[in-house]
């Protein structure tokens, strides 16, 4: 099981768009894939016609069990989307709650972990989808991934949020003991605006060891998707935006590769 982690500290650069075209390209691909929504405002559960107000069984119940994960939880969470080879393990707005109820329970930063040992030999990818905050959720996510990718808008708020993620970062690093590769990935990007051809040189000239060396471009079949319920590529695989994430799927797959072969070498 490879799982990849997607987070940013700023809303609105394309986080849950990533995790479900990537999630989609994979399962078209022939792998089978789960997508888990960190995110309280449900976004990717949405995506896929659940409504995280309403939705009876979460991500929210795997840390309900005073940081322990029943055996056979995590399997009975998941749902099926439209999307053939494409599970979702749904958010619950409740999930907003968790700072508040997890004070002084060990371990609530390893459940996701928890969870997905015991679902190892079911998927080939895990996404996770995360919410904008630091927090309980996020700290999961990091220390469940073994490669984060970071999306960042081509404009000049989102690069300065980028570095609040960057540190972020460092000191979950540095609290858990743990290495996490990461990409950047550059979003939304409108080669016909001034503002974000300077905001990708920009990011090129700070972060070019980590950074994806093309862009996501800014693409209106991807909210087309995202209202139809489906991924982008089953909306329509030959669109920019979707030749953008098939391009970034196959270099994730080898720079992760290179990462493993390093640890393990």
């Amino acid at each position: 099981m490879r799982i990849w982690a997607v987070a940013n500290q700023k809303g609105g650069v394309g986080k849950t768009t990533s995790v479900v075209a990537l999630g989609g390209l994979l399962a078209e691909n022939g792998k089978r894939v789960l997508v888990v929504d960190l995110d309280p405002h449900g976004s990717l559960t949405s995506w896929f016609g659940y409504d995280p107000d309403t939705i009876a069984h979460s991500v929210f119940d795997l840390f309900q069990h005073q940081g322990k994960v029943p055996d056979g939880l995590p399997a009975q969470l998941i749902t099926e989307t439209s999307c053939p080879g494409l599970s979702l393990l749904p958010a619950s707005t409740a999930l907003a709650t968790l700072e508040r109820r997890m004070v002084g329970v060990e371990g609530m930063g390893l459940i996701v972990s928890r969870a997905l040992t015991q679902l190892w030999d079911d998927f080939d990818y895990v996404l996770l989808d995360n919410t904008p905050s630091l927090g309980v959720l996020m700290v999961n996510a990091l220390a469940a991934a073994q490669h984060l990718i970071i999306p960042v808008q081509t404009e000049f708020l989102a690069i300065k949020g980028l570095e609040r993620m960057l540190h972020t970062l460092t000191m979950i690093m540095r609290s858990q003991k743990n290495q996490l590769s990461y990409t950047i990935v550059p979003t939304l990007f409108d080669r016909r605006t001034q503002a974000s051809v300077k905001s990708l040189n920009q990011l090129r000239k700070t972060h070019s060891d980590t950074l994806w060396r093309f862009a996501i471009p800014v693409d209106t079949k991807f909210r087309d998707a995202s209202q139809a319920g489906i991924t982008p590529s089953s909306m329509d695989a030959e669109t920019h935006g979707v030749r953008g994430y098939a391009r970034l799927l196959s270099d994730l797959q080898e720079i992760t590769r290179s990462v493993a072969e390093r640890r393990h070498g």
